[in-house]
């Protein structure tokens, strides 16, 4: 059952539309590199849809009814909106679900040291990465620094144009005989990923100066930011590609950029669910962080954040009760939007051609995920696959169906899992990469079109 590729589908006018989508969404994964950036912005656009903090209405005794939009923001890593329903919320939502984090390599708390005349950063790689990717790229610093006196200073270095990138080294190919011969996990090891951040001493340094090249980069730390080394200890700086997101292949069909995995269909999620307007029932899009780590955490999927949120809700429109709180997570449907391994010719030994997802053939439906043996899966139910496909046939989406690499070559995670404990129904459902987990990943524009039209006939008709 081969699927017809989106792109046949398009017209002069959807060959418009499609850009035009792309283009925001390319700006989107440009400007929000972190998870704090993602909902940021996301906030932006949600008020400027006519949303209010749900924290805002509670403190002034506001009650939600139907058409009402509100977002619960969670510490600033996961965002939770809502547009309430005309049908009472027990009956159910629906529900996209995405994660805003991505792979990437973080700053160690106590990071900042000299070694000859080199000033460099410790680091501790975040999430699934091939580390050999990382290195003898030119990187950016995105992040936080929250000083003992309650102020938050918001870091970005080296996406400016005028702003210098920052580096991993990697041995010269003259030397690296040794480091050849070890297996591709080995060749880069996790400790030596630390980021060159300057090579000049500080000016009229002192003969008892021990570290003049690291007194450098301190003061020009404290100038620009006002930061202490001491700092770094409640700092949460993340190291990312530098640069913009940019279209790909001579025919600009596809989309090259960082953390496409999740932010593709965050991002698309986020457009589908803005554009409702007082709905059957309750929509929400939620945002979550730390995926890549197995959702654990206060801004996980694991937390409690999402049943607080809709708690919140229910007693804001004066219908809150333990029993309707679990009636209306039960009864909800859900796409768990995350991205599938695209099908790539250069590897075909790790895919099965037949159930394996391909760039331009539309949002992907993956019935379950996990590893071998669909450990850590969701699998969703027959009924529900079928549910789901009616909506996309009747809205004329373009998709296709997937698993994840050969039954025993490896598989993956999701939040879908977790949605599930609730009892509702649940179902991965995203658009293909390729590159997946490197710094830069590469999308079809078609699909990022097909994904965001798809969550839109969700939540109108699920």
């Amino acid at each position: 059952m081969e699927r017809k590729n989106a792109w046949k589908s398009c017209d002069e006018a959807k060959l418009a539309q499609v850009n035009a989508l792309c283009a925001d969404y390319i700006k989107f994964i440009s400007d929000c590199k972190t998870e704090r950036e993602c909902v940021e912005e996301s906030i932006r656009l949600a008020e400027a849809a006519g949303y209010k903090n749900l924290n805002d209405c509670i403190e002034a005794g506001t009650p939600l009814k139907a058409g009402d939009k509100v977002y619960a923001n969670n510490m600033g890593k996961t965002l939770a909106l809502f547009v309430v329903g005309t049908e009472p919320m027990e009956k159910g939502m629906h529900i996209l679900g995405a994660h805003i984090d991505s792979p990437r390599i973080d700053v160690k708390q106590n990071p900042l040291y000299q070694d000859e005349d080199f000033a460099l950063l410790d680091t501790h790689y975040y999430g699934g990465i091939k580390k050999y990717q990382w290195v003898a790229l030119p990187l950016a610093l995105h992040g936080v620094v929250a000083k003992k006196d309650g102020t938050v200073v918001n870091v970005v270095i080296g996406e400016d144009p005028s702003d210098p990138v920052l580096g991993i080294s990697d041995l010269l190919i003259h030397l690296s005989g040794d480091q050849m011969a070890k297996t591709l996990s080995k060749a880069i090891e996790g400790e030596k990923l630390n980021l060159t951040v300057g090579s000049r001493p500080v000016m009229n340094a002192a003969d008892d100066c021990k570290e003049p090249v690291k007194e450098l980069i301190l003061s020009m730390l404290k100038e620009k930011y006002d930061i202490e080394e001491e700092d770094f200890l409640s700092a949460e700086l993340e190291i990312v590609p530098a640069g913009k997101a940019r279209d790909c292949g001579l025919d600009r069909s596809m989309i090259a950029g960082y953390g496409q995995d999740d932010r593709v269909c965050a991002y698309t999620s986020l457009l589908a669910l803005l554009e409702m307007e007082a709905p059957k029932r309750t929509s929400c899009c939620l945002l979550v962080d730390k995926e890549e780590i197995g959702s654990v955490g206060a801004t996980g999927m694991q937390s409690h954040f999402f049943e607080n949120s809709v708690a919140e809700v229910l007693d804001a429109m004066g219908q809150y009760s333990d029993l309707r709180l679990r009636k209306a997570l039960k009864n909800s449907s859900m796409l768990s939007s995350d991205v599938s391994a695209g099908y790539d010719p250069a590897f075909a030994e790790a895919f099965e051609k037949k159930n394996s997802a391909y760039l331009g053939r539309g949002i992907v439906l993956n019935k379950f995920t996990g590893a071998r043996g669909k450990s850590g899966s969701n699998d969703a139910n027959a009924e529900y696959v079928a549910r789901v496909r009616r909506i996309f046939d009747d809205h004329k989406v373009c998709f296709q169906t997937a698993e994840l690499g050969k039954v025993d070559v490896g598989g993956g995670g999701t939040i879908a899992f977790i949605a599930a404990l609730y009892g509702m129904e649940v179902i991965d459902s995203g658009v293909s990469v390729l590159s997946m987990h490197a710094p830069w990943e590469v999308t079809s524009k078609a699909d990022v079109y097909e994904a965001k039209k798809a969550y839109k006939a969700f939540l109108l008709d699920a």
